[in-house]
């Protein structure tokens, strides 16, 4: 199986380099750097040989921010130490990007494709001392040739599904021979422990998910926006799939019987979408608005639809009430959820429909907090939106304290198996 897959990644790579200059044509990709994807002339390594170069591997958003109190942490103990951060998306470039004005010791690449002669090339120029895959960035190529050459290797709040487990299990002697290139393999839960296990991992350990370590540097909303949202009571429903948003308008309209002064906001997951919402605003007679990055709110609307990205935290900051979508929609089951620890480190009370398969034991957790509650339907989410309305904040600080107490035994217990790996 790995013959075949490195015959693939030889044979396809000129077809995997056409793609990624088309997406940089359509603006998917970074215009100039793209090429740190595909020629390893611009790898540009600055490699300092004097400091223990940590390299972190993660995909995209999320995963940047769920490694950066690792970072924080590796700093203060250590002043002798750099940082490579590869990527996947241009999303976390422009996040990356933004970081790199805060520390001196971070650089940003993009993740070159897995072909066995930009591995072996990419690894000559920056020669980590240790290398951390996050979540579930699992790149056979580079994962033989690390091993290789000795370099501790660790796989970060591993997060492998039932769907990714029975993918991987479908060529178990392959599977076998990857995942036992790991030196430490830390999962971000108990089913993911489990999935590891039996594909084979070694030196398995949960601690809990990273991304309760996660500090919010909280983003205060535009003062004439926050006065306009103060004439009313408002929810949001955040990251929602194609389906839920219907059911929240539905909401929306019950609950204004409740309260005439209630403002909606929608974050769907993909904003492409936010046509196709204030189009069924339009069908059930609400007035709505997308709202653009640095545009001013309407002061006489049902609906708000984002049309921005990183935006998240100041609707979360504001919001008591939040409704984390990719959880109504049964054909999603067995990937349902979307992460709801930003949510609750804002102080809000969550709501969720059945289907959280991804984030099932954070939901879990949350819940034996008091902070979260599953709703059925439109029906339920009206219920709970109008009880909880009537008050001004929902979820007591100490919850919230005992939510970041967790985090930081999290991150320290991470930081520390790190440590005794890159000093066997």
């Amino acid at each position: 199986m790995l013959f075949i897959y490195r015959f693939l990644t030889f044979f396809l790579f000129p077809l995997f380099a056409l793609l990624i200059f088309l997406r940089k044509i359509i603006k998917k990709e970074d215009s100039n750097r793209f090429k740190e994807k595909i020629f390893s002339s611009f790898f540009s390594s600055n490699r300092n040989y004097n400091k223990k170069l940590y390299w972190f591997h993660a995909a995209s958003i999320g995963e940047v921010l769920s490694i950066m109190p690792l970072i924080d942490e590796l700093n203060e103990k250590n002043t002798n130490l750099d940082f490579l951060i590869t990527t996947v998306t241009l999303s976390s470039s422009n996040l990356i990007n933004e970081k790199l004005l805060e520390y001196k010791n971070i650089t940003h690449r993009f993740f070159p494709l897995d072909s066995n002669h930009l591995v072996k090339k990419f690894l000559d120029q920056w020669m980590p001392d240790i290398v951390c895959f996050v979540d579930s960035e699992i790149w056979p190529n580079f994962l033989i040739e690390i091993k290789k050459r000795n370099i501790p290797l660790a796989l970060v709040n591993a997060r492998i599904t039932k769907k990714t487990y029975m993918r991987w299990k479908k060529f178990s002697s392959f599977s076998k021979l990857i995942f036992s290139k790991f030196d430490l393999c830390l999962a971000s839960s108990l089913d993911s422990k489990n999935n590891l296990e039996n594909l084979k991992a070694k030196n398995i350990k949960n601690f809990g998910n990273l991304k309760f370590c996660v500090n919010n540097v909280y983003k205060n909303l535009d003062h004439t926006n926050k006065k306009v949202l103060d004439n009313y009571r408002v929810w949001c429903a955040a990251n929602t799939h194609e389906g839920e948003e219907i059911i929240c308008l539905k909401t929306h309209i019950e609950v204004k019987k409740e309260f005439t002064n209630l403002l909606t906001i929608i974050i769907p997951r993909h904003i492409n979408r936010v046509k196709n919402i204030k189009k069924i605003c339009e069908n059930l007679k609400l007035k709505s608005q997308i709202l653009k990055d640095g545009s001013q709110i309407d002061s006489n609307i049902d609906v708000l639809i984002i049309n921005s990205f990183g935006v998240l935290q100041k609707y979360y900051d504001y919001c008591d009430n939040v409704f984390i979508g990719k959880s109504m929609i049964k054909k999603l089951e067995l990937v349902g959820g979307q992460n709801p620890i930003e949510a609750a480190k804002s102080s809000c009370r969550i709501y969720h429909g059945p289907f959280i398969y991804n984030f099932l034991e954070i939901y879990n957790l949350l819940e034996s907090y008091n902070i979260t509650e599953q709703v059925e339907n439109a029906n339920e989410l009206k219920k709970s939106l109008i009880k909880n309305l009537k008050n001004k904040k929902i979820i007591d600080k100490i919850q919230i304290e005992q939510l970041n107490t967790y985090g930081n035994k999290i991150l320290k217990n991470t930081v520390n198996e790190l440590n005794y790996i890159i000093k066997k």
